[in-house]
């Protein structure tokens, strides 16, 4: 995708991203520090967070690699510590971490389902515990301050074996809409995009075959989204004036039809 937006309108912001390992989260990441934003990438995996920050470096911007998971609280605590400790407030907040694990509900693979509500949902909610009281103090001092969340199509789409996958992001997708109720009048910006098939390695986890199929064939036959796509709609979100704010973003493949 070519870059929508130029200079560093992000600058002076400060960032986290969670499931910053790959996929959206890495290209986030790293579209928000090209765009001047200091950023702290948060995710499990070591290794991929030092890769993504040396690049960033190397590029002039500036990163924090925080391992952490985010479905554990302490460990999100002491990642809230890090963060504060080298670039201050945070103000933008990109919930993105999540799994997709499809089956038929007749198939009782109750640790797929387990996985998936505490990742997707608790994961979310836990970021939200954490840099919270962060946004109402950027967004008391004048700052723009931003809470965007990764869900789904599959929120509102009826598709066969995504259940439990679709019942966590339209828990999402609704969250959202119920927490600008509240922090919206406390100037801080909530958002959802919910982006359809992303060439990402999240199918990889399907384990169901015919669901693997399905995703497999969709990214064979069209022109499927990529990383930096939804990288470039995040980092608009954030970019725009501080009164407005794009709160559902659905972003699909143009030949995407399911």
């Amino acid at each position: 995708m070519s870059t929508v937006l130029g200079g560093t309108p992000l600058t002076g912001r400060v960032a986290v991203v969670t499931g910053a390992s790959s996929g959206i989260g890495e290209a986030t990441a790293e579209r928000l520090a090209a765009l001047g934003a200091d950023v702290a990438l948060l995710a499990r995996r070591a290794d991929r967070l030092a890769a993504a920050v040396a690049r960033i470096t190397e590029r002039g911007g500036n990163a924090l690699a925080v391992p952490t998971d985010v479905t554990d609280r302490e460990a999100l605590a002491r990642a809230a510590t890090a963060v504060h400790d080298r670039f201050g407030t945070v103000d933008l907040v990109f919930a993105n971490a999540g799994v997709q694990l499809i089956s038929a509900i007749g198939d009782l693979q109750v640790s797929d389902w387990e996985t998936q509500i505490d990742l997707n949902i608790k994961g979310v909610m836990y970021t939200i515990e954490t840099f919270v009281a962060d946004l109402e103090t950027g967004a008391a001092a004048g700052r723009s301050a931003d809470l965007i969340v990764t869900s789904s199509i599959a929120a509102t789409r009826v598709l066969e074996k995504f259940q439990v996958y679709s019942g966590t992001k339209a828990y999402l997708s609704h969250l959202v809409r119920l927490l600008r109720t509240e922090l919206g009048r406390k100037n801080i910006r909530v958002a959802s995009v919910e982006p359809g098939m992303v060439d990402t390695e999240l199918p990889n986890h399907v384990t169901d075959p015919d669901a693997s199929t399905l995703m497999a064939d969709l990214i064979k036959q069209i022109d499927v989204l990529q990383s930096a796509d939804i990288a470039e709609t995040v980092a608009f979100m954030a970019a725009v004036p501080k009164h407005v704010n794009l709160t559902e973003i659905t972003i699909l493949p143009t030949q995407q039809t399911i």
